[in-house]
């Protein structure tokens, strides 16, 4: 359906309420705008591969959560222990947390069944979370996302080393392929309660897969080691009626067709790290892209105008980029280019 466009009327400015935000971010109203649908249907015309009647924009029209009576969630955000006892010391330069040296809860990974203790999901009283962090703040005309930190390889790694992770890909398939199986549950055990009590309607997955340079494992050893079970959390999901944004940062292009493989909706990739115009005209009619655009260092207006118009007309022709802007520099501009944004979508989807 189209709708007559009225910017004067639809740019009119609101804020939701303030609500917690992820990664330890403290909590902040978000602006909103008066369009005439609500971003909860919106989104849903993205989810089901029709266009849009702007760009979905992931930092107004989704509201993000990670409740820190998760301990990943408390851990990775200001250090202390995360829900497999592994120690993470809060960097404030880098404003995140890394395993402390000297970490390591697991001798071997054939040792996983006798040394890794599983977290039990009903110690953690959810509803009473939900209740006093979210029930007064969620609104239920923009979807949810549920954010779950600490993938398949990067548990693997905190748990040992990165360099025994990268070892056991190799050598030891089996025990990894096993504890992968069971981890994969607990973590579907998890994403049920995501939506059970919070409501979630997409689950972003982080396992960031390569560093600035290259991939970390090769195509065939992702395909080996890691496909079957994310496409097993992927198809779970699916039945649930959950999307899924697979949090993937580092140089990963060369794994972008098995993440299609594996089911993954949306990609949440690291701009700095891969040529994304290139990635994005290759497989974002298979896989969404969704990202911050952060502005070259310096940039004009007119530089900013036309890399915004080219993520619309090219990537986003079909609906199918998610995008948020970002200016830590000059956030004082944020609030104009959410309006192009906007504005730009609606005359390109919506007239």
């Amino acid at each position: 359906m189209k709708y007559p466009i009225d910017l004067e009327r639809e740019l009119q400015e609101d804020f939701y309420p303030p609500m917690p935000r992820p990664y330890g971010m403290p909590p902040a109203k978000s602006r909103k705008f008066n369009p005439p649908i609500t971003p909860r249907e919106n989104f849903e015309l993205f989810r089901q591969r029709k266009l849009p009647v702007w760009a979905v924009n992931f930092g107004m029209d989704v509201q993000t959560i990670q409740p820190m009576c998760m301990p990943d969630a408390s851990a990775r955000s200001f250090g202390g222990i995360d829900w497999f006892g592994i120690d993470w010391e809060f960097e404030p330069k880098s404003n995140a947390a890394m395993v402390r040296p000297g970490t390591r809860r697991l001798s071997d990974i054939s040792k996983w069944r006798e040394e890794i203790i599983w977290p039990d999901l009903n110690d953690i009283d959810w509803q009473k979370n939900y209740d006093e962090t979210y029930r007064d703040t969620l609104s239920a005309d923009r979807p949810v996302n549920f954010v779950i930190v600490n993938g398949l390889f990067e548990r693997t790694a905190d748990l040992t080393s990165f360099s025994d992770a990268f070892m056991y890909l190799l050598t030891d398939a089996e025990e990894l392929t096993a504890f992968y199986v069971k981890l994969r549950e607990w973590h579907m055990e998890l994403i049920k309660i995501a939506r059970d009590i919070y409501g979630a309607d997409i689950i972003t997955f982080h396992d960031d897969m390569g560093s600035q340079r290259a991939s970390f494992m090769s195509p065939e050893t992702f395909r080996e080691m890691m496909l079957p079970h994310y496409k097993y959390i992927n198809d779970e999901c699916h039945k649930m009626g959950l999307t899924t944004n697979f949090h993937s940062c580092g140089s990963v292009g060369n794994l972008l067709p098995l993440y299609i493989e594996a089911g993954w909706d949306m990609w949440e990739g690291q701009a700095s790290a891969n040529d994304m115009h290139a990635l994005a005209v290759q497989y974002i009619d298979k896989l969404a892209f969704e990202n911050f655009m952060r502005p070259a260092p310096g940039a004009t207006d007119e530089e900013i105008k036309a890399e915004i118009d080219k993520r619309l007309t090219i990537w986003g022709k079909d609906g199918r980029y998610l995008i948020s802007y970002m200016d830590v520099e000059n956030p004082d501009s944020v609030k104009k280019w959410q309006e192009y944004i906007y504005a730009r979508s609606r005359e390109l989807y919506g007239s």
